[in-house]
C-alpha cells in the first residue's frame, strides 16, 4: 500500500481491500491524517468517499474479536481528532453513511453494525462530555441526529426504523456507561439531561408513524422515568437484602449513573435531586405534549403518559 498525497485521506479503495493487512494499515493512516492538527478540515464530498470505504472496511472484517476491536478502533478517531468541529464532521459522516447503507446490511452482518453504532453513540458522548457538555456543541451534535437523513429525523421516511429503535435502546445506556466511566478523583460537570434528550423530545412530538412514538416511549422515556423513582427503604433493612428485593420486585435502578450524575439544562448546575428530575421531566413532557407544531396523535400519547405519571406521583405521596 502506498501511503496517500499529502493532505489527502487514505484512498477508498485500501480501506476495502480484500486483504486485512491492507486494511489494517489503511485505518491507522487513517487515524494519524486525522488526528494531525495541522491537516485542514476534509470537505464533505471527500468524507462522504471516506467513509464509504470506511463501511467496507468494517463489512469486510469477520471473527467478533476483529470486529469489536475495529469497531472501537473507529470510534476513538473521534476523539483523536483534534478540533471538535472536525470531530463533529467525522461523526456526520458517520451517520449519513449508516442511513445510507443500513437498508443493504444483510442478517448475517448486522449485529456487528448495532455493535458499531453502539461504539460511535458512547464516543459521542465521550466527546460532549470532553468538552464540559457545551450546549453549542450538545446542539449541533442533535443536529446531526435529528436533520433531514440523520437516524433521529422524525419526516424522514428513508431514515431505516430499526436504526431509530436501536438508538433508541441504546442511548440511556451509553449515556450511562460514559459517566459511570469517569475517574472518582475528577468532577465533570453535571450532563445536562433535556439538552441530551431533545433529539427524542422532537422525534416524539414528530414522528410520523405510531410505532416509532410508541418504541421511544416504551424503550427510552418510560425507563428513564422508573430510574428516576425514589427507592423505598427500610433503616434496618442490610443491603444484600435490599439489593435482593429490589431484583426481585424489579425496581432496581436502571441508570444508576445517569440519575446521580445530570442536571436539567445549564452544567454549570449542580446535580439534582432525583425527585426534582422527575417532576421536572414529567412536566417537560406535557410541555412538548403541549407545542403547536406536536402531532394530534402524539400530543394524545404524550398527555396520557404525563396523565400516569402524575397519578403515580400522587399515590407515591399517598403513601408517604
Amino acid at each position: 500500500m502506498t501511503a496517500a498525497p499529502s493532505g489527502a485521506p487514505p484512498l477508498g479503495k485500501y480501506l476495502a481491500s480484500t486483504e486485512k493487512k491492507v486494511r489494517d494499515k489503511a485505518i491507522k493512516n487513517l487515524a494519524a491524517f486525522l488526528s494531525d492538527p495541522e491537516q485542514n478540515e476534509i470537505s464533505k464530498s471527500e468524507m462522504l468517499k471516506l467513509w464509504k470505504g470506511i463501511f467496507y472496511c468494517f463489512w469486510m472484517s469477520d471473527k467478533p474479536l476483529v470486529q469489536q476491536a475495529l469497531a472501537s478502533e473507529l470510534a476513538d478517531i473521534v476523539l483523536a481528532i483534534t478540533s471538535t468541529s472536525s470531530s463533529l464532521a467525522f461523526l456526520s459522516g458517520f451517520w449519513e453513511m449508516i442511513v445510507r447503507e443500513w437498508s443493504g446490511i444483510d442478517r448475517l452482518r448486522i449485529d456487528k453494525y448495532y455493535m458499531l453504532v453502539r461504539r460511535f453513540v458512547n464516543t459521542s458522548f465521550r466527546l460532549l462530555m470532553q468538552n464540559d457538555w457545551d450546549a453549542k456543541i450538545c446542539e449541533e451534535y442533535n443536529h446531526i441526529l435529528s436533520r433531514e437523513g440523520g437516524p433521529l429525523c422524525p419526516a424522514d421516511m428513508k431514515v431505516p426504523t430499526s436504526l431509530t429503535y436501536h438508538l433508541s435502546e441504546i442511548y440511556l445506556e451509553e449515556l450511562d456507561k460514559v459517566l459511570g466511566a469517569t475517574p472518582s478523583t475528577s468532577s465533570p460537570p453535571a450532563a445536562p439531561l433535556f439538552l441530551l434528550l431533545a433529539p427524542f423530545f422532537n422525534l416524539s412530538a414528530l414522528t410520523l408513524t405510531s410505532g416509532t412514538y410508541k418504541f421511544v416511549q416504551s424503550s427510552l422515556f418510560e425507563p428513564l422515568l422508573a430510574s428516576l423513582k425514589p427507592q423505598e427503604e427500610s433503616e434496618d433493612e442490610n443491603p444484600r437484602s435490599r439489593k435482593r428485593r429490589r431484583l426481585e420486585s424489579g425496581t432496581d435502578v436502571t441508570f444508576p449513573n445517569l440519575v446521580s450524575h445530570c442536571c436539567l439544562s445549564d452544567p454549570s448546575e449542580k446535580a439534582l435531586s432525583i425527585t426534582t428530575i422527575r417532576e421536572k421531566l414529567v412536566r417537560k413532557i406535557f410541555e412538548v405534549a403541549s407545542e403547536p407544531d406536536t402531532r394530534d396523535s402524539n400530543r394524545k400519547k404524550m398527555y396520557a403518559l404525563w396523565e400516569k405519571e402524575k397519578e403515580e406521583e400522587s399515590d407515591d405521596e399517598t403513601d408517604n
